[in-house]
């Protein structure tokens, strides 16, 4: 399980990179979800590696 928090804003990212985390449910700053680690979430988060911090959870 890897937990993934947003820790910068998205507003000066590129549209595919806020639909990223709009789709992994990261709206603002501070907003976290936990997953099972799996390829799909692995390609999610490298796109938006600049502004999400991954944890184990």
């Amino acid at each position: 399980m890897k937990k993934v928090t947003l820790v910068k804003s998205t507003i000066g990212a590129k549209p595919q990179q806020k639909a990223t985390a709009k789709s992994l449910g990261l709206n603002k700053i501070g907003d976290f979800i936990i997953h099972e680690d799996n390829a799909t979430l692995a390609g999610k988060v490298k796109v938006i590696s600049h502004l999400v911090k991954v944890e184990n959870a």
